[in-house]
């Protein structure tokens, strides 16, 4: 890639996670600069300026959205509309992946390990007691309430007695219609970066902990909540096994240039998809940095290799 690329950041936007989305889009900026792309702009997108982005005719946009609007396809069509090379996956891979639900049907469908789980709709139970005996029934506590299309944690709660089941309810349905449950599992949370098109590169799994009940919006992003643990505390086999799962994951979500897929190892069940997260952090506190420096990878050498496979011919 030529150093002379005109190179469009594209961060902030109208999701929850605009704060993390302003802190990616810095950071990936400055490194850009400092790889000596010169021609690096940035651009906050907003609900206003978004049709003034086909004016521009950057070479690529690096995309640094997190949330609505930004990892669910929504720019990523815009994007293709005016023949603007983008970082990341596509339209459809994008959407599905932030779905959580769509996300684990596929895995489902194709026998790729994710916790046994339950879809309800506002619409489906007369009340909200009537759907926290289906969750019971369904699933069993503990359990983990998620609103489906929520990304960083928003809308998610672990819900370990009965009488705490109705205010989580409630949580989830205040971020929209549905709401996904999940069987409670019990082990290691880890996750694996992966770079590449069509033949994705694993970058060394990260093991996380945090201070806080699970990895949730205020560990992930305030200093000293959370500690990256690298390589993850797993045995060689099971990490054989996350690696294989982790491009089995990639490849059939359509993924392409970054992607993270988040597990846990449960005690019992073993490796378990969590989700996948189509445009990772690039925080300072952010995992795939800190997992692509373990690899020998500079931040600049990662912020570059996402621009160059974005200029890849996808076919």
């Amino acid at each position: 890639m030529e150093k002379s690329t005109r190179i469009l950041v594209i961060y902030g936007g109208i999701s929850t996670e605009r704060e993390v989305s302003l802190n990616s889009g810095r950071a990936v900026y400055n490194a850009l600069l400092r790889a000596g792309y010169n021609r690096t702009e940035l651009f906050d997108l907003t609900a206003d300026n978004v049709a003034d982005i086909p004016t521009i005719r950057p070479d690529v946009a690096f995309l640094a959205l997190h949330g609505k609007g930004g990892e669910d396809g929504s720019i990523q069509g815009l994007l293709e509309l005016a023949g603007i090379p983008y970082t990341g996956s596509g339209v459809a891979a994008s959407a599905v992946c932030m779905d959580k639900i769509l996300t684990k049907r596929m895995l489902v469908s194709a026998g790729i390990p994710t916790a046994p789980f339950f879809v309800t709709e506002r619409g489906d139970h007369p009340d909200i007691p009537s759907v926290c005996r289906a969750i019971v029934r369904e699933v069993g506590l503990p359990a983990v309430l998620k609103a489906p299309c929520q990304g960083s944690s928003v809308g998610v709660y672990i819900v370990r007695r009965e009488s705490d089941l109705p205010a989580a309810v409630e949580g989830v349905f205040s971020f929209g219609d549905r709401l996904l449950c999940e069987r409670y599992l019990n082990g290691v949370e880890i996750t694996v970066p992966l770079l590449g098109n069509g033949s994705p590169r694993t970058l060394p799994i990260v093991e996380i902990t945090s201070e806080n009940e699970f990895y949730d919006y205020e560990a992930k992003y305030t200093a000293g909540m959370c500690t990256h643990i690298i390589p993850a505390r797993i045995p060689h086999a099971t990490a054989q096994l996350v690696n294989r799962y982790a491009e089995e994951t990639y490849r059939l979500l359509g993924c392409r240039g970054v992607s993270r897929v988040d597990f846990i190892v449960d005690q019992d069940l073993g490796p378990m998809v969590v989700e996948v997260n189509t445009i990772p952090g690039m925080t300072e506190m952010s995992l795939l940095p800190d997992s692509a420096r373990a690899a020998g990878l500079s931040f600049e050498e990662v912020v570059e290799t996402i621009c160059r496979l974005a200029l890849e011919d996808p076919s």
